[in-house]
């Protein structure tokens, strides 16, 4: 039995976690549930806040002295680093599924990894991860020959853009036609741009109502275009991705995988 913990456990992802972990109760437990510490969820029962019925596991403030062996975070980057060096100190391991990480926070969960195992995923659904390799098979595929644009849409709250998975794709397209995709990112057009360079990356953003996350990555040819989407209609599909990723991580000591490792798609 996996005992898992869960930050930022009353948030909109992290019910849908402790949801998860209820379909997979036989495998997994949840027995931490942390929250900010001005939260008014603090001393709530988290089976109750996520609408499954009461499991005894009140959501505290701290981190100090839980009871876990995995730890899911889907909050935010400052805090996700503090989580990463309290695991790292604390010998636990770690499913990472915050987005909009900077260079330096990266770094630090990846030198938490050289310690502990760390799933660190921009997506935790199994389509998408699905749909990278679909990605790159495309990009390799068609090579120079096509305008390739990747468009997202996320609800009105997502404070990143373009969201992580976006990014992510356009690495994986990138890195497929040796390309830097700092080199060859394209994130806004305005005015007079110009003709289009076929070299380029171009990224839509859309940010409105209660879109869960679409993802569509299109490949423009003369004559013919391929389009390759993912679209979420649940947040269940992520968080059963975590729970996945934290059965698979309990048998690791110590590493930074990904979500294609999970999925043996590596």
């Amino acid at each position: 039995m996996v005992k898992l913990g869960i930050v930022g456990a009353a948030g909109r992802m992290g019910r849908c976690v402790v949801q998860a972990a209820q379909v997979a109760v036989d495998r997994v437990r949840v027995t931490t549930a942390v929250e900010a510490v001005d939260s008014p969820a603090i001393g709530a029962d988290v089976g109750a806040l996520a609408g499954i019925g009461a499991i005894e596991v009140p959501v505290t403030d701290t981190l100090q002295g839980a009871d876990f062996d995995v730890l899911v975070d889907f909050t935010h980057p400052s805090a996700t680093v503090e989580h990463a060096a309290f695991c790292r100190d604390a010998g636990r391991r770690m499913v990472v599924g915050t987005t909009g990480l900077d260079a330096e926070q990266r770094r630090c969960i990846e030198q938490a990894a050289d310690s502990i195992a760390v799933v660190l995923a921009p997506n935790m659904s199994v389509g998408v991860n699905l749909c990278f390799r679909l990605a790159e098979m495309a990009a390799k595929t068609f090579g120079d020959e096509v305008d390739i644009e990747i468009v997202e849409a996320h609800h009105r709250h997502k404070v990143d853009a373009p969201s992580g998975t976006a990014l992510r794709l356009g690495e994986v397209v990138a890195s497929a036609l040796g390309r830097d995709l700092d080199d060859c990112a394209v994130y806004a057009r305005q005015g007079q741009t110009g003709q289009r360079s076929r070299e380029t990356i171009g990224f839509a953003t859309i940010r409105a109502g209660d879109i869960v996350g679409e993802h569509t990555v299109l490949f423009a040819a003369e004559g013919e275009r391929v389009e390759i989407t993912h679209r979420a209609s649940s947040r269940l599909t992520f968080a059963h991705g975590a729970v996945r990723a934290a059965l698979w991580l309990a048998e690791r000591d110590r590493g930074l995988y990904d979500m294609q490792d999970v999925l043996g798609l590596g």
